[in-house]
């Protein structure tokens, strides 16, 4: 039997780390491994457990979400869900270059908080389609980057997989990418494996980030 998938919480708010500590608690195969109420308090928490997973909240004293966030990646202590209300966090983006693998909403059900631990502390990204299109809006509100040229790092990819790309941070899931291109849902899995480790990108999540920042897709395409 696997280990259970170790977790931190971290809000500055003692009851919703109590709520999201009783919904996990119960689960034979997460272990909640610590609580912390601010960044800084994270940080020390996060190098004394070593967590799979950190659920992690925007706004708190000492040091904010995002700073905390951009820390532990650095410090490869555990994948960061940033646990978060899109109504009132103008700091999604910014969360996604500090390093975050994805998000959960404050209002989450109980099975949606298990699926996100769980899919974190796979690896995976979360980041649904639905999820990547109001991330992609609240980029709207931001500058436009603006390019010349191209990033030299695209002349890597084949024209396929620049196709899958541009689908991919458009929010679209492997089975609409499929649909689109008339492609084998494992054959279009295969090409974003080959898209995130030829831009040496961790996840779907960075994906998303990389191609707005290097204009392959606009808000207003949304």
């Amino acid at each position: 039997m696997e280990a259970p998938l170790r977790v931190l919480l971290v809000d500055d708010h003692a009851m919703v780390r109590s709520g999201f500590a009783m919904v996990l608690s119960v689960e034979d195969d997460v272990e909640v491994v610590g609580e912390a109420a601010d960044g800084l308090q994270a940080l020390e928490t996060a190098r004394a457990t070593r967590p799979d997973v950190v659920l992690m909240d925007v706004q708190m004293p000492r040091m904010d979400g995002i700073e905390a966030t951009r820390h532990l990646v650095a410090e490869d202590l555990g994948h960061v869900v940033i646990v978060t209300t899109f109504d009132r966090d103008d700091y999604l983006f910014d969360a996604l270059r500090a390093g975050a693998s994805g998000f959960l909403l404050k209002n989450a059900g109980p099975e949606q908080l298990l699926d996100a631990v769980r899919a974190a502390g796979r690896g995976h990204a979360l980041l649904a389609p639905e999820v990547t299109r109001r991330v992609i809006g609240q980029m709207a509100g931001g500058p436009t980057p603006v390019r010349r040229t191209e990033p030299a790092e695209l002349a890597r990819l084949t024209a396929r997989e620049r196709e899958v790309l541009v689908l991919l941070a458009r929010g679209r899931s492997n089975g609409e990418i499929a649909t689109e291109l008339v492609l084998g849902e494992a054959t279009v899995k295969t090409h974003v494996s080959s898209v995130l480790a030829k831009l040496h990108l961790r996840d779907r999540v960075q994906a998303v980030v990389w191609a707005y920042e290097a204009g392959l897709i606009l808000p207003a395409e949304e």
